[in-house]
């Protein structure tokens, strides 16, 4: 496999969607459909500024999408940090345990290096191959415990 590591850009969401429902082909029990509505934030993420602080990474084998790593950079006043949340790292099923996620992350890494960015916080997924891989990442320890809170935008 020759992975190369690219942004995520306008011009690659149809890459993207293919990834998706590639995804979808190989293990059924994804979260969110990829419908209209779906293709339409991702398309709409490209325009809001909101999104400036976002990451987002493709890993290529060829000319298909086989890996994605999404992050926000969070700066805070509380302490005068800077920090990132590690939202997703994925890799397609058929193409695990290639060094594909290793790679994304690896790439995540160096890209927090050059903005001053000293910590990189996830939660993980429950499922042990997750539970796994991000136990055997250097220089990282297990801690705390993530909590999701869910804000009714339509009461």
């Amino acid at each position: 496999m020759e992975l190369e590591i690219r942004d995520f850009t306008r011009d690659r969401i149809a890459d993207v969607l293919d990834f998706e429902r590639r995804l979808r082909e190989e293990e059924d029990f994804w979260g969110w459909e990829i419908n209209q509505a779906y293709v339409s934030a991702v398309e709409r993420s490209f325009d809001d500024r909101s999104f400036d602080d976002s990451v987002s990474l493709l890993a290529y084998d060829g000319a298909a999408v086989v890996g994605r790593i999404d992050a926000s950079l969070i700066a805070s006043r509380f302490d005068g940090s800077k920090k990132a949340y590690l939202d997703w790292n994925c890799v397609i099923k058929s193409s695990r345990h290639q060094g594909v996620a290793q790679r994304l992350l690896e790439s995540l890494r160096q890209i927090c290096k050059e903005r001053q960015i000293d910590t990189l916080i996830a939660l993980t997924a429950a499922n042990e191959e997750a539970q796994r891989f991000y136990k055997s990442v250097p220089d990282s320890v297990m801690k705390d415990v993530g909590i999701w809170i869910d804000i009714n935008l339509n009461p």
